[in-house]
């Protein structure tokens, strides 16, 4: 059996194959349409409005930022224990 033989049949059933999909691609004239729903809407809005939020509420953060570079800023270091604590007790539990 001639492998080559084979291989030169097969190219030319391909060829073959691939005019006849561009034939019937050039004939389809189908066009793509999208819709989104209302609840992929609500999720453009919310994106949207958290794009538009800082990350950092200013507000709320200014007093500490002005203590810690001013090194007035003091941890208690029994406070942060017993959270440290307590956090790990939830994590057991």
């Amino acid at each position: 059996m001639r492998i080559e033989a084979y291989n030169q049949v097969a190219n030319v059933y391909q060829a073959q194959k691939v005019q006849k999909t561009q034939k019937t691609n050039a004939v389809a004239h189908a066009s793509d349409q999208i819709s989104i729903s209302s609840f992929g809407k609500d999720m453009q809005v919310a994106k949207a409005a958290l794009a538009n939020t800082p990350d950092i509420r200013e507000d709320l953060t200014a007093d500490i930022k002005k203590q810690v570079q001013n090194g007035t800023y003091n941890v208690s270091t029994e406070s942060f224990a017993d959270k440290l604590m307590a956090k790990f007790q939830q994590g057991l539990v």
